[in-house]
């Protein structure tokens, strides 16, 4: 598929999406849209494998009788082939395009909705008791047929629905060519078309585009496959997919996310990445408070927590291994050294970690300022801090700042400084990374060099001398002195100025002599 093409399908989803506008929020819809979307994949998934199982059979899938004792006999033996390789199953009467029909046919045959959500039922009671349960478990469970967001009578919902199926049938997603990441791209789009229009609430589970790839190169210098990659805070998924395009190959994916309905999104987010569902492992549950990989450690952690949130800051939280060794917690009101100092615990002793906080990490004083100066003191795993423009993210127009970390560093004598604050392009109301800003922050920290009003390399001696406070300008000097002003030229200005002055106001009070009215001075 061709770029051209690409955007085409893009747009094409978006429009879709947009027969929902009005309806509801932009939040509640996307839920229902992407959740079609990824209905529709699924079921043109289950068909091709069904159909391949089948080729030896001369039949298709869509054909097969299910009242009939041989129809009954080939889907019960596709079932156990399908839930093994796919991790779920769908009847031939559950394929999406069976369901466009009925949805399109006449009279009281055209109601769609209990079959419809039967359906995305099955889908996740079809793994009952399978290695993808916990993948499938409740994902559907944010599209509430029976909403009245939907339309007031179950006639009116049931006509909206089977139009945005129709319209989606219509769009081909080439899923027999093997190009699966064109529909995860698409998919991608929209979450971040939703995301830009969902104000605040879009910081809950998306990293825009350009963030995240200057997090996943970061993490991905040097290398061409990863054992794992892991984001605690991993909101739709997206900065973990990114990683996965830098490289050849990651085996294993793991996420948190603490939202229900943003965990959804990431488990179909991997799946509709072609992410087998034995390869990722992602779950539902406050990561600081209760940490679902304890025992793992990983090759290359990213993640974008949400910035200075609350935690409990609870002193027992003084005996887990993630905090104890530093002697203090983070503050209640502020949790951004929580999240690093648990990213830390999870780093492996040849990993890597980036992470985007807001710039007071970088200066703020008291257990943070304890935390930091051991971090980068004692432990030595402190590699770069880079500063981001502000406006960047959606929801809050505050500049942002990456840290990264290495356990084994092979310049452990040094940190690299990095100011890129003032490059990038304004888009509309937003602020953006342009590739080349982004690949002037890879080199730049691959390289660890040097540039006048960029980027500095700063000894641990220098950021001792400077009580171990970050803040990027008492290391990049961005100060542009001001050109010279010529006091001569200035005056020589103000008094052909005021001769220009006096001879308009002797014009003036010629007119008002000529009215036979008073000059205004």
């Amino acid at each position: 598929m061709s770029e051209e093409q690409k955007k085409m399908l893009e747009q094409q989803l978006w429009n879709i999406a947009n027969e929902l506008r009005g309806k509801m929020d932009a939040d509640e819809f996307r839920d229902y849209i992407l959740g079609f979307i990824f209905y529709k994949y699924l079921a043109e998934k289950m068909e091709l494998y069904a159909d391949a199982i089948l080729e030896t059979d001369g039949i298709k899938y869509k054909e097969i009788y299910e009242d009939r004792e041989q129809g009954l006999e080939y889907i019960e033996a596709i079932k156990d082939e399908s839930l093994e390789k796919l991790g779920y199953f769908l009847k031939p009467s559950e394929l999406f395009r069976e369901v466009v029909k009925r949805g399109n046919g006449d009279g009281e045959s055209n109601f769609i909705l209990e079959d419809l959500q039967a359906i995305l039922n099955n889908i996740q009671l079809s793994t009952m008791g399978t290695e993808s349960e916990e993948d499938f478990d409740h994902l559907f469970e944010d599209m509430d047929l029976n909403s009245t967001k939907l339309g007031k009578t179950p006639e009116a919902r049931n006509k909206l629905i089977a139009k945005v199926l129709s319209h989606l049938d219509k769009i081909d997603f080439e899923l027999e060519n093997g190009e699966r990441d064109v529909l995860g791209d698409a998919y991608e789009y929209l979450i971040g078309q939703f995301a830009s229009g969902a104000g605040k609430k879009a910081g809950e589970f998306y990293t825009p585009q350009q963030v995240s790839m200057v997090l996943a190169k970061l993490v991905t210098i040097g290398k061409t496959r990863l054992k794992s990659v892991y984001d605690p805070t991993c909101g739709s998924g997206s900065l973990l997919l990114r990683v996965a395009k830098e490289v050849e190959e990651v085996s294993n994916f793991y996420g948190q996310e603490l939202n229900r309905t943003t965990y959804n999104l990431a488990r179909m987010n991997m799946i509709l990445h072609d992410v087998h569902y034995r390869k990722f492992n992602i779950k539902q549950e406050d990561t600081l408070e209760h940490p679902q990989h304890i025992e793992l450690q990983f090759d290359a952690i990213v993640a974008n927590p949400p910035f200075s949130a609350k935690w409990s800051a609870n002193q027992l939280f003084m005996s887990d291994d993630r905090f104890s060794q530093y002697g203090k917690l983070a503050p209640k009101s502020k949790a951004d050294y929580a999240f690093v100092q648990h990213m830390i615990y999870h780093l492996a002793e040849n990993g890597i970690m980036a992470i985007v906080l807001p710039h007071g990490v970088l200066f703020r004083g008291a257990a943070e300022g304890h935390i930091r100066k051991y971090l980068i003191k004692d432990c030595n795993y402190l590699d770069a801090v880079i500063g981001l423009p502000a406006n960047i993210f959606y929801g809050t127009s505050i500049p942002t700042c990456i840290l990264v970390f290495k356990k084994f560093r092979k310049n452990p004598e040094n940190i690299v400084f990095i100011d890129s604050s003032q490059h990038f392009e304004k888009v509309k109301t937003q602020n953006m990374l342009r590739f080349a800003d982004i690949e002037k922050i890879v080199t730049t920290y691959r390289e660890r060099k040097a540039e006048d009003k960029y980027s500095y390399v700063a000894s641990l001696a220098e950021i001792a001398e400077n009580d171990y406070n970050l803040n990027i300008p008492r290391y990049v000097d961005t100060f542009e002195e001001e050109e010279a002003v010529d006091i001569e030229a200035v005056a020589k200005e103000l008094q052909i100025l005021d001769i220009s002055m006096q001879d308009t106001d002797d014009e003036l009070v010629k007119f008002c002599k000529e009215l036979n009215i008073g000059t205004p001075f």
